[in-house]
């Protein structure tokens, strides 16, 4: 490890951008380059704001803070562990989730329908919708979108109860408990009877191939949250055939399958799946209305 030597929060993130760089990490869990991992892991550590001004880079940085600092990062060299894990913090919709190795790390382009109230798909000008978010993991999607439908109420499933308790430790600290009813069930199979103007599902989908060439960091994941059988439609199989059970007239389905789009368009050539474009990047994301199904 260095020295301390009254090292700057400046000095400190070039430091570790450059050993980042140098040991052919991965980036896709929030950051796609050494400089960015680097920031996320000292501000997030100094417990900084991203918009802080350049001025306070100049601070020096406490011989104890430093110290933590570089622990994780040599971890994030040695061991390929993504900062969100290191830091038990992620960030998603501009709000900041726990996260650790029980659920995936947020990352979904579904962040940007959000932000967008799902306009203009969702057309609910006399209520609020009803929500149903399918592998909720850390509870991101259900908790954002709670806050752009502030009358809602969702319904955020997960199979994992590991993952569960993970997204309760959020819905609490966002005082959401109230909206945001967790629940324990393999896709629909909890939910009896209910109806929803809106489904996200955001499941695993990674087929065999692309597991097998998964870079070291997606390795510290959940595979139950990744890995989606020989063409990575196990789940989403399940969900195209069942959905329209659960959808209102008019509802929409919103589904993140990745590298399976090639694989879903040739297993159900007849749906007219609309492909969804991304200011921010990502793609994959296909929605259908109820009438569709």
């Amino acid at each position: 490890m260095p020295d301390h030597n009254q090292k700057t929060i400046r000095e400190i993130i070039n430091e570790i951008s450059f050993e980042f760089g140098k040991a052919n990490l991965f980036y896709g869990h929030g950051t796609d380059n050494a400089f960015d991992e680097a920031v996320y892991l000292v501000f997030t550590l100094l417990n900084l704001p991203f918009d802080i001004e350049d001025q306070k880079l100049n601070d020096i940085v406490s011989s104890d803070n430093y110290h933590d600092i570089y622990h994780l990062a040599r971890r994030r060299i040695t061991e390929r562990i993504p900062v969100a894990y290191l830091v038990n913090k992620a960030w998603f919709c501009g709000h900041s989730f726990y996260v650790d190795e029980r659920v995936l790390v947020p990352r979904s382009p579904i962040a940007e329908l959000i932000e967008e109230e799902f306009a203009p798909w969702l057309s609910l000008s006399d209520r609020t919708p009803e929500i149903l978010d399918i592998g909720t993991g850390s509870g991101c999607i259900a908790i954002s979108a709670a806050f752009a439908f502030p009358d809602a109420t969702i319904d955020a499933v997960d199979i994992s109860q590991d993952a569960l308790d993970v997204a309760s430790i959020n819905v609490e600290e966002y005082g959401l408990t109230s909206r945001v009813n967790l629940v324990n069930s393999d896709l629909f199979k909890n939910l009896k009877g209910n109806k929803y103007d809106l489904i996200i599902a955001n499941p695993p989908y990674v087929d065999r191939v692309d597991m097998e060439q998964l870079p070291d960091e997606y390795r510290h994941e959940p595979i139950s949250g990744l890995a989606a059988g020989v063409d990575g439609l196990d789940i989403v199989r399940t969900i195209l055939n069942e959905s329209n059970i659960y959808l209102n007239d008019k509802g929409i389905l919103i589904v993140e399958v990745g590298n399976s789009r090639p694989a879903l368009e040739m297993a159900f050539p007849h749906l007219p799946f609309t492909w969804l474009d991304f200011d921010r990047g990502g793609e994959g994301v296909f929605l259908l209305y109820k009438e569709d199904l």
